[in-house]
C-alpha cells in the first residue's frame, strides 16, 4: 500500500515537473493557466487513475503480444492521452458552436481515424484486435455531447453503445485465442475493463450530463476556410468523414439504402401513392359493361363437374355372414337384404 502511495506521488510530481518545463504551454500552443490547478483537480486526477488501473492493463498485455496489436494498443492508449488533455482545456475553455467543436476535438479524431485506417486497410490476422480497437474509441465521443439536442445519447449510453458494437470483434479474439494464447486472451479482457467498468465508471461519477465548459473561458474558433487563388491547382479529395462531424445525420441520410432499408425509408416518407392513378367508378369491375376477364359462376360449375361419358362402376364382393372365431359374425355386403337374421347366437359374440 505505501509502495503505491509512492508511486502515485512520485507520478504527480513528475507531472509538474513537466509542466514546469514547458514553460506553462499546453498540448494546443494556448496558454495554461492555472496548469497546477489542472493537475491536481478531482476529474483529472480520476483520469489519471482509470489509466494506471485499466490502460496499463491493456498496454502490459500488448507488450507481451507485441508487434501489430502493440501498434494499435499504443495508438488507442494515445487517444485517452489526448482526452485527457482535452477535459483540462475544458476547464479553461468557454462552450463553443458546432463548427467550433470539431476543430477542438480534431486532435482527437486524427488519433482515432489512424486506428480506423489500420483496421480498414490491412488484412492481417490481428484484424479483429484492429476492429475491436477502432469501434470502442468511438466511445471517446462521450466528450462532445452538449446537450439532448445535439444528436447523440446521454455520455453513459453513449459509452456502453460504443462498447457493444466494439464487443462483437472482441468476443472473436477471445474464442479464436481460448486455448491458442492466453496473451491475446488477457489483452482482450483487458480492454473491455478499460470501457466497462473503467470509462463508464469515470463518466458516470464526473461527467454524467457531458462535459462542463467555462463560460468566462476562451473561445475557440472554427479553422478559417483559404479560399483557392486563381490559376492554383483543384484542392484533393476531402479526407475520410470525422467522428465528430457537425452534421451527423445528414450525412448519413444522403446516402441511398438498399434493401429493405429502402422500402422502409419510403414508407416512412410518406409518398409512397404519389406515382398511382386514382379508380374512378367507371374502372370498377362491378360497374363495367363489357365484362371482359371475369369468370362467370355457371361456367365455372360446368368445369368443375365430371364428365358423363366415362361413368365409374364400382365393384361389389359376394355377401358374407359368419361367425369368426366363434365370437365375432362377419357380416358383410348384404345389399338391400332386409330379412337377414342370424341365428343361435350367444351374449359373448359380437
Amino acid at each position: 500500500m505505501e509502495g503505491k502511495l509512492v508511486e502515485r506521488l512520485e507520478a504527480a510530481v513528475a507531472r509538474l515537473e513537466a509542466l514546469a518545463a514547458g514553460g506553462g504551454i499546453s498540448a494546443r500552443g494556448l496558454p495554461d493557466s492555472g496548469g497546477d490547478d489542472m493537475s491536481s483537480d478531482p476529474s483529472i486526477v480520476a483520469f489519471d487513475d482509470l489509466m494506471d488501473q485499466y490502460a496499463a492493463k491493456v498496454s502490459g498485455a500488448a507488450e507481451k503480444i507485441g508487434g501489430q496489436v502493440m501498434d494499435v494498443s499504443k495508438l488507442l492508449l494515445k487517444a485517452f492521452s489526448v482526452e485527457k488533455k482535452l477535459l483540462m482545456e475544458i476547464k479553461q475553455t468557454q462552450k463553443p458552436d458546432m463548427a467550433g467543436m470539431a476543430e477542438f476535438l480534431k486532435p482527437l479524431n486524427e488519433v482515432i481515424m489512424k486506428v480506423n485506417s489500420m483496421a480498414e486497410a490491412r488484412r492481417s490476422e490481428f484484424i479483429n484486435h484492429f476492429k475491436s480497437a477502432a469501434e470502442s474509441l468511438s466511445a471517446l465521443a462521450w466528450i462532445a455531447y452538449t446537450g439532448k439536442d445535439c444528436g447523440m445519447t446521454m455520455p453513459i449510453a453513449h459509452v456502453e453503445e460504443s462498447w457493444q458494437a466494439a464487443e462483437f470483434y472482441n468476443n472473436k479474439v477471445l474464442v479464436e485465442y481460448k486455448t491458442k494464447d492466453p496473451n491475446h486472451v488477457e489483452w482482450a479482457k483487458a480492454l473491455k475493463e478499460l470501457y466497462l467498468p473503467g470509462l463508464r465508471g469515470y463518466v458516470k461519477s464526473h461527467y454524467p450530463l457531458g462535459p462542463v465548459w467555462n463560460a468566462s473561458g476562451k473561445k475557440v474558433s472554427a479553422a478559417p476556410s483559404k479560399a483557392p487563388q486563381s490559376g492554383a491547382p483543384a484542392p484533393p479529395c476531402p479526407p475520410p468523414a470525422s467522428h465528430f462531424t457537425s452534421e451527423p445525420s445528414k450525412a448519413s441520410s444522403s446516402q441511398p439504402k438498399q434493401g429493405m432499408s429502402a422500402v422502409f425509408q419510403e414508407l416512412s416518407s410518406g409518398n409512397v401513392t404519389a406515382g398511382l392513378r386514382k379508380v374512378t367508378d367507371d374502372m370498377k369491375a362491378k360497374n363495367r359493361t363489357d365484362r371482359t376477364g371475369v369468370v362467370s359462376t355457371s361456367k365455372k360449375q360446368t368445369s368443375s363437374t365430371p364428365s358423363t361419358t366415362t361413368p365409374t362402376v364400382k365393384k361389389v364382393a359376394p355377401p358374407k355372414l359368419e361367425l369368426q372365431m366363434g365370437r365375432k359374425w362377419a357380416v358383410e355386403n348384404h345389399i338391400g337384404n332386409k330379412n337377414l337374421v342370424i341365428d343361435d347366437c350367444d351374449a359373448k359374440q359380437s
